[in-house]
């Protein structure tokens, strides 16, 4: 390491460690030069002056000095003075001396710090040199590491072949192993210490190429970057081996294995915690090839979680519903609730108009036919404040499923019987719902207030049923109303607060909502609406639910009115806004803690449905396919046909009652029912099985109407249940074959046959019954056997062509494309009809 004049340090590479030259240049000018060489722990200064205290004889010097300088300036001078020059040459001499000691202190200091800075500089390349060559080191003995670990694998796979080939060579037992040798654990680390590194030719090369400098050495970024974990897991590896122990050993831990039906091979993998290639090995050797992706059986697994020492623990994906538990409620929680009271009876016999009457309300005047078709739920308050929620069920025939749903939830039922009619089919229905569903029972006798008005004989036919009013010494409470003037209302609502009593309802409001769906509708605005009577607990808004195939958030609650309400209790029926779709009228509400719950619940619940549909379908497809190969002979045929309702209750019941339409030669078959305007979609299904849309309180969009003309497909619309299933059956009937009879018209006895030229045989007859037609169809009877049938070619009286021949009298008649007629055969006359046939 040298300096310039400038001060500058440079380091000679060719210099050894323990040899360093350092020179200081001064300027010419300086009459000193200081020379400190280093060389092998040895110093030697060289200089002019000495920086050392000066000797005795340093005056005499200092005098030799200044005459020499004075001689060689040409100055010489006589002294005037001896003594004075003396003192002046010593006072000189010193003040020389001090300056060429605190000269030559200076440049020690400098170069005293300057060797202490570059010893730093030295001792941070060397340390960045050791961490570079340290880093490589471990490189190289990770990719020996892993060579090491693959040889190794290669070998265990080898040995495994081996041993695979060699079990069928080997029947007689195998003689005793003999123990391994294990080598020390130094002399392998010796061994590894000895063996060169080996890189593969295929690695790239990881060799810098120029100089490297100090901030490269630092800040190395072409090294792989590894994550903190594997770092500390390096440590405690280093750890161990500082210390001599042995590898780390994990004890292996156990799980409970939830094991479905069915499971993946990955799946099982990850919940045992164990490595995919150990189970695909566990299962070929027990005969099974399989891949991680494909699935086997729960025996199988359990066989796999036992080989590897867990334990299996069997579920179901029906434990999902396991959230939704039976809870039991506190008999000191319980507190009383109003009835729920059903009003059921047969069409037009007066049960909406009573409800109207008892609420105050016009629902029946908005009715379209003047009929109940939806099924519906109100809360009414009474003069002597007892609150009671009533549900109003249609009385038609095909509302058969609304009638039993309302018996479901219902508390007591009251059977509406209109005074001057008679006990009808829908009556006797709705008293076996009753009874089936083990509810008391209210005849409430309507329009007393008709002329021809005859409660007696109301009760009198309710006997024949089974049903014993109090009047007739029965338990069944009877009342005698009006519903127009409103006479006998109070005692009907004193009833049923009677039998209220008796009942002592009750339930706990302060639990978990249960309710049951009354009625579902798709809503432009609202989107998916169900109509829900609560049964258990209270239903807030927030609440998160579980209803049949569907889920949802409650985002509003609206009361019977329209009102918006914050919970609805037991017995309080409540429009729910919030469902991700529309549910199926009758299904069952359930509140659970979270969305997750919620959704895993109604994917289970759709998945288990579907599957049902597809069994149901497929069955239903082959038996079909039996079917139309023994209809296509007989002629039969199938009306299909698409219906879109307003609600789920009336797709319902408009699907059961055309199903029921049909014989054995024409059938009505239901594609698709649902909720909600009609689609493209339904357009699209209708075209492609040739069937008819039908759409009940609800009408096609745009693209639909749209749609539906291109392709030439009928929509029709209806509002009133009765219009729908007269014109199916219309539909139905004029699928039909027509029916052709046969009207007989007289019958003819062959007396002669006779040749004529260019006729042929012609046979000579007697009308004997009726008349014969020359348009008519004939047959030839031998011994009352059908020999021909067919028409005749001609029909004379005497020589001229007649249209009718009458009884006793004769004629001769010719038949088409035959001529072998005998004396006593008998020829019989007929027409065929066509009649147009009708479904009953």
């Amino acid at each position: 390491m040298s300096e310039d004049k400038k001060g500058t340090l440079s380091l000679n590479p060719r210099a050894g460690v323990g040899s360093i030259r350092i020179r200081q240049a001064r300027k010419a000018t300086k009459p000193n030069e200081v020379d400190v060489v280093q060389r092998r722990k040895r110093v030697s200064v060289k200089a002019s002056a000495v920086a050392a205290p000066p000797p005795p004889k340093a005056v005499a010097t200092g005098k030799r000095m200044l005459a020499a300088a004075q001689m060689d300036d040409g100055r010489a001078a006589k002294q005037p003075d001896s003594d004075l020059s003396q003192t002046e040459l010593e006072r000189r001499a010193k003040a020389l001396l001090q300056e060429q000691r605190r000269r030559a202190e200076e440049i020690r200091t400098e170069k005293e710090e300057q060797r202490r800075e570059e010893e730093v500089r030295r001792k941070k390349l060397e340390e960045a040199r050791e961490l570079t060559r340290r880093e490589e080191e471990a490189k190289a003995k990770l990719r020996e590491k892993e060579q090491r670990q693959k040889e190794s694998e290669e070998k265990s796979r080898e040995s495994e072949k081996t041993k695979e080939r060699r079990k069928p060579e080997e029947a007689s037992p195998k003689p005793a192993a003999s123990p391994k040798v294990v080598p020390a654990k130094k002399t392998e680390v010796k061994r590894e210490k000895e063996q060169p590194v080996t890189r593969d030719r295929r690695e790239p090369t990881r060799r810098r190429s120029g100089k490297i400098t100090l901030n490269q050495a630092l800040n190395d970024e072409s090294s792989v970057q590894r994550s903190l974990a594997a770092l500390r897991r390096r440590q405690e590896r280093e750890k161990r081996k500082a210390k001599g122990d042995g590898p780390l050993v994990r004890e292996k831990i156990f799980r409970d294995v939830q094991l479905p039906e069915t499971i993946v091979v990955q799946e099982l993998a990850n919940r045992m915690a164990e490595r995919v290639a150990d189970v695909v090995k566990s299962l070929m050797n027990i005969g099974i090839m399989v891949t991680q992706n494909q699935s086997i059986d729960a025996d199988t697994a359990e066989l796999i979680i036992e080989e590897f020492g867990h334990k299996a623990a069997r579920v179901s994906d029906s434990d999902v519903e396991d959230v939704i538990g039976t809870i039991e409620d506190d008999p000191n929680s319980l507190v009383s609730r109003p009835p729920v009271v059903t009003v059921m009876g047969h069409v037009d016999h007066g049960k909406t108009s009573l409800l109207d009457s008892i609420r105050k309300t016009s629902v029946a005047a908005g009715e379209a036919g003047g009929i109940t078709q939806h099924i519906g739920a109100y809360q009414v308050r009474t003069d002597s404040g007892q609150t009671l929620t009533f549900l109003d069920t249609p009385g038609h025939a095909a509302f058969t499923s609304m009638r039993a749903r309302g018996t479901q939830v219902t508390d007591i039922v009251v059977l509406v019987v209109a005074a001057d009619d008679a006990v009808m089919p829908q009556t006797i229905e709705a008293i076996n719902h009753s009874k089936a569903a083990n509810v008391p029972m209210i005849v409430a006798i309507n329009k007393c207030d008709r002329p021809d008005a005859d409660a007696d004989r109301v009760r009198n036919q309710l006997l024949s049923h089974g049903v014993i009013v109090e009047k007739r010494s029965g338990d069944v409470l009877d009342v005698e109303l009006s519903a127009l003037s409103g006479d006998g209302i109070d005692d009907l609502l004193e009833a049923i607060s009677l039998q209220t009593e008796l009942m002592e309802l009750k339930a706990n409001p302060d639990r978990v909502a249960e309710g049951a769906v009354i009625e579902a509708k798709l809503d432009v605005g609202r989107g998916p609406v169900a109509t829900v009577l609560v049964q258990k607990g209270t239903l807030k808004n927030g609440d998160i639910f579980v209803v049949g195939e569907q889920c949802g958030k409650v985002r509003a609650l609206l009361d019977d009115n329209g009102k918006r309400v914050a919970s609805a209790g037991p017995s309080a029926p409540v429009e729910v806004l919030g469902l991700n779709g529309t549910p199926a009228a009758g299904d069952l509400l359930n509140v659970v803690e979270n969305e997750s719950q919620a959704r895993e619940i109604a994917a289970y619940r759709l998945q288990v449905s579907k599957e049902r549909r597809a069994a149901a379908g497929g069955l239903a497809s082959l038996e079909q396919l039996i079917s139309d190969a023994g209809n296509k002979k007989a002629g039969a045929s199938e009306l299909r046909v698409v219906v879109k309702a307003d609600v789920q209750g009336s797709a319902e019941a408009i699907s059961q009652a055309i199903e029921k339409i049909g014989n054995d030669e024409v059938s009505v078959r239901t594609l698709h029912s649902g909720v909600g305007a009609i689609t493209e979609t339904d357009i699209g299904l209708a075209e492609a099985s040739n069937a008819i849309v039908f759409g009940f309180n609800v009408r096609a969009n745009a693209p639909a109407r749209s749609v539906a003309q291109q392709k030439n497909i009928d929509l029709k619309y209806y509002s009133v249940i009765y219009d729908l299933v007269e014109d199916v059956k219309s539909i139905a009937s004029g699928m039909l074959a027509t029916e052709i009879r046969e009207n007989f018209l007289g019958q003819a006895e062959i007396r002669e046959i006779f040749k004529v030229s260019g006729v042929g045989n012609v046979a000579g007859c007697l009308v004997v019954d009726g008349v014969v037609k020359r348009s008519a169809s004939v047959r030839l009877l031998r011994d009352n056997v059908v020999i021909h049938e067919g028409r005749l070619k001609t029909l004379k009286r005497f020589k001229d062509e007649v249209r009718e021949v009458r009884s006793g009298q004769e004629c001769g008649m010719a038949f088409e494309n035959y001529a072998n007629m005998r004396k006593g055969d008998f020829i019989e006359v007929f027409e065929k009809e066509e009649v147009e046939r009708t479904l009953a």
